[in-house]
């Protein structure tokens, strides 16, 4: 295999962790906004400990799927011309999350804040289902033909591995959204958290399991299995740590978590790209789905230099924004009333 191909389909993988494990307890939060939150400000607190970094952290999206159609163009557009069906309800997911997130705070009147507080918590559930099904059926294979266009109707991408790892995603994004809420907040927010993850965290990561599981087994790279090795140490330690209320190491045990089952599959899945479930012989690999080693070449000169500063900038604002949140740091809502 060629080195720049193989060189970013690794960056790839790690943009798709990045955008798991940032966007995850973002969207995880967004989902908990119903059935979490039990007064107004404990909304409140949610929406203002995701508030300085929810829009950043989609950027990890745009730049996974921006590199995926520069490096590998093929991939990219047999996958979304396949998925167009959920990719769009991806797209208006995350619209309504990203417009519920800023008018929430506007809406004068209590049921124009539960329409807004239901749109966050749907849109964030299905972009988080979206995109696990996505990505599932990535390295579980869709029926492609000859010169890699879908063959069935437009739904026929749904099938147990896309719910899979939808469900998958969606429930490691909840327990990652609980962990952050114990680590980012204060008071009884907290407390809450700290006890619903506990609880929830042992079964919550199964389907995320059982998608790594399936790829490395049909798979023939052994050393995939050190990687899921890793990440069932690392859940068992975030769910002691939980316990324990020891809320940061939680949150990196899930990331560790996460990191072991992202390298297990994509491991697993190498050298192809996606799998064609008509023939093997239809495949899509680093090499026959790659762009001209001119354009790789050129995209790593731009990716050494860019991704340093991205990455500078984005640590710097977690910093900023590092420390705890409780209700007393609230303000009184007020209504501003327009003069005539």
């Amino acid at each position: 295999m060629e080195f720049l191909p193989t060189l970013w389909f690794i960056l790839i993988a790690v943009l798709w962790t990045g955008y798991l494990f940032l966007e995850g307890f973002d969207l995880g939060v967004g989902m908990l906004m119903k059935p979490f939150a039990r007064t107004e400000k404990d909304k409140r607190l949610l929406l203002n400990t995701i508030g300085p970094v929810w829009d950043g952290n989609e950027v990890w999206l745009l730049t996974a799927g921006g590199a995926t159609f520069a490096a590998f163009p093929l991939w990219y557009a047999s996958l979304f011309s396949a998925l167009y069906v959920p990719l769009v309800l991806v797209l208006i997911g995350l619209i309504f999350r990203a417009v519920a997130v800023e008018y929430r705070g506007k809406a004068h009147s209590q049921r124009n804040r539960h329409l807004w507080d239901w749109a966050l918590c749907l849109g964030s559930f299905v972009a988080a289902f979206g995109v696990g099904a996505m990505l599932a059926l990535s390295t579980t294979g869709l029926p492609l033909n000859a010169n890699g266009d879908r063959v069935g109707g437009p739904f026929v991408w749904l099938n147990w591995y896309a719910i899979l790892g939808g469900v998958g995603v969606v429930l490691f994004c909840l327990v990652q959204g609980l962990a952050f809420l114990g680590l980012k907040t204060d008071g009884g927010v907290r407390h809450r958290a700290d006890a619903w993850l506990s609880r929830s965290l042992p079964w919550a990561v199964l389907p995320l399991a059982a998608w790594a599981i399936v790829v490395v087994l049909r798979g023939d790279a052994a050393w995939t299995w050190a990687a899921l090795v890793v990440a069932v140490v690392a859940v068992v330690f975030a769910w002691w740590a939980a316990s324990k209320r020891r809320e940061g190491w939680a949150f990196i045990g899930l990331g560790v978590f996460l990191v072991g089952g992202v390298v297990a599959i994509f491991g697993a899945a190498y050298p192809v790209v996606l799998p064609s479930t008509i023939s093997s012989a239809f495949d899509l690999t680093i090499d026959n789905a790659s762009s001209s080693p001119y354009t790789l070449k050129l995209m790593s000169i731009v990716a050494c230099i860019g991704v340093p500063l991205v990455l500078a900038y984005q640590a710097w604002s977690y910093w900023v924004f590092r420390k705890r949140l409780a209700g007393h740091h609230l303000p009184e809502p007020h209504t501003v009333t327009p003069v005539v």
